[in-house]
């Protein structure tokens, strides 16, 4: 078997230069060099302490589906609490975790870059390098820099792809070909609503090449044994599931609950393409292509000008980032310019999906769809403000692809792709570098107000908060190792803090955060498991970091646990209550 797989016989793929060590010396360390200067500065406990506290109990030996409610896929968790039971509980290690999935993200999107690249664009390595450059401050864990789901997701999602380039490039074995498919499978399991957009997506793209090349009259062997991965893998992970959680378990908390609590209605999945600077933007690109297809068959003379017209009409929406930064000061009007990049190359990108449809075949005649596809899926997530901060990777390949089908119409300047490409890589790091350095995708938390804090306890060196939020904590990590027994069940309200992680207790409630997306339970419900399971201490917490209420019905549940429940301890921001 070859890579005619494909009905596509690839361009051999380059062997590795130096000019490629250099680039992946200079990508991989700058982009983890963001993620641990993101951790030093900030941290974000709602979020952390879900991913590490759940993480926790899990290494402890609690089945999530089974034992308690757990609404999403189970990987990161996995992968975490693996971390915990093999180097124990230090947060640091937490931070090296990120920071080198960070790195790995950004050197595989440019691998990728090279491959999409490679054979349309006279210098490929240097237009994949300017590319790629963003992520060093847009990578999967730059914007918000602990573990987390969606950025494993993102990562996951790059590996396929660059498997799936690979197979057509170096030509298929059953070996390569199966292995491709279990790994394409793998983003299901880390995040259900991007990773079940990027099954859906990529499963259907091969469906077609497959029919494409019986069409043909080519063989179909390899498409065979990828699909053989995905569906031996999709099985393992069932029987795995079925073992431990029980298949009904899984579905009941990862598809109906999470679906029911998280899925956007269609108009806000519509809204970020009701703009009229849209129309702006997609009405100057279209100007800016077909000036650089007349500047093609112009005298040399007028070439440049016309093409740098083109080179800057094309860029304009990245250039406003830009020019934004000096018009506004507001951080949120700031990234709203930068974010407004998303729906402009998803509608220009899915129209030159189309119009190559034609002259692509294999791997890039369904790149662009499943990309688009696979960011539409993450948007059921927060739409495009919250979901947008891990999936960068995926719009700089879009990018990629954008300037794969614009370079034939500048084959007349061999200075003007490369240009086009520096244009867009420097607006992307310059608007991206203030949008990271703004903090503003995590103003949903309190990360700005006070003075860096670090941590004390063993459990948590690394951990950096601005705020009063560490020193009260460590309060309640003392209070509770000298009046609390080790045995004794706690209820934590609304449960914003690594208390299980960083004190080694093995929680006793299903539920250790409380807010609509994750706590199936009724005030009532939570007074009577509350009961059924000895929980003998409450623990609330009166300030958070987190902005607004993520538990509405706290009060409601307050007025029927004080009834169970007295007093014993008034901390700096914790009431401390034993049962009556």
């Amino acid at each position: 078997m070859d890579s005619t797989e494909f009905s596509n016989p690839a361009t051999p793929t380059d062997s590795w230069r130096r000019a490629d060590t250099l680039a992946a010396i200079a990508l991989f360390p700058l982009t983890a060099i963001v993620v641990v200067w993101q951790n030093l500065r900030l941290g974000v406990l709602w979020d952390l302490s879900y991913i590490l506290e759940n993480a926790h109990r899990i290494s402890l030996g609690d089945v999530p589906y089974k034992d308690f409610p757990f609404p999403y896929a189970p990987i990161t968790f996995l992968i975490q609490a693996a971390i915990i039971k093999l180097t124990g509980h230090l947060f640091f290690h937490h931070i090296i975790y990120a920071a080198l999935a960070g790195g790995a993200g950004t050197l595989l999107t440019w691998r990728i870059l090279l491959n999409v690249l490679r054979g349309k664009v006279t210098n490929h390595r240097l237009i994949a390098f300017l590319l790629s450059t963003p992520l060093t401050v847009l990578g999967i864990y730059s914007i918000y820099p602990h573990p987390f789901y969606d950025p494993d997701c993102t990562l996951a999602i790059l590996c396929g792809i660059l498997l799936l380039q690979r197979l057509e490039i170096r030509g298929f074995t059953p070996t390569r070909a199966f292995c491709c498919g279990a790994v394409l499978l793998l983003p299901l399991f880390v995040k259900q609503n991007t990773g079940l957009g990027f099954l859906f997506c990529i499963g259907a793209s091969l469906v077609v090449l497959t029919a494409l090349n019986l069409r043909r009259g080519k063989s179909i062997s390899g498409f065979l044994y990828i699909f053989a991965g995905i569906l031996a893998t999709f099985l393992s992970a069932l029987a795995l599931i079925h073992h431990f959680a029980g298949l009904h378990n899984y579905w009941n908390w990862t598809i109906q609950f999470a679906s029911e609590r998280r899925t956007p209605q269609i108009a806000d999945m519509l809204q970020p393409f009701q703009n009229y600077n849209l129309l702006i933007w997609l009405a100057t690109a279209i100007v800016g292509i077909f000036l650089a297809q007349i500047a093609s068959k112009r005298a040399h003379k007028q070439n440049f000008i016309l093409t740098l017209t083109s080179i800057l009409l094309i860029s304009a929406p990245f250039i406003w980032s830009i020019i934004y930064l000096f018009l506004d000061d507001d951080p949120s009007s700031r990234a709203e310019r930068l974010l407004a990049l998303w729906p402009f190359l998803l509608i220009i990108s899915f129209a030159i999906g189309f119009l190559r449809a034609r002259r692509e075949q294999g791997i890039n005649l369904i790149l662009p769809f499943v990309v688009i596809g696979t960011i539409l899926g993450a948007f059921l997530s927060q739409q495009l403000w919250g979901s947008t901060y891990a999936i960068w990777p995926l719009l700089i390949i879009l990018i990629a692809i954008l300037i794969s089908e614009l370079a034939p119409h500048f084959q007349h300047a061999q200075w003007s792709t490369p240009s086009l490409a520096a244009v867009i890589a420097i607006c992307l790091i310059v608007s991206g570098a203030f949008y990271v350095a703004s903090r503003e995708r995590l103003s949903y938390a309190n990360v700005w107000e006070g003075e860096i804090t670090r941590s004390n306890l063993p459990a948590l060196k690394g951990l950096s908060v601005r705020g009063p939020w560490i020193p009260q904590f460590e309060e309640l990590v003392r209070y509770s190792e000298n009046e609390i027994p080790k045995g004794d069940g706690l209820l934590m309200i609304p449960g914003e803090d690594l208390f299980y992680y960083t004190t080694g207790r093995h929680p006793r409630f299903p539920v250790l955060m409380f807010d609509h997306t994750v706590n199936p339970y009724s005030p009532l419900r939570v007074q009577a498991v509350a009961k059924s399971a000895n929980i003998n201490w409450l623990v609330v917490k009166r300030n958070l970091q987190i902005q607004g209420t993520p538990y509405e019905d706290e009060a409601a549940l307050l007025q029927l646990l004080l009834g169970d429940f007295q007093l014993v301890q008034h901390l700096e921001n914790y009431d401390v209550y034993i049962r009556k």
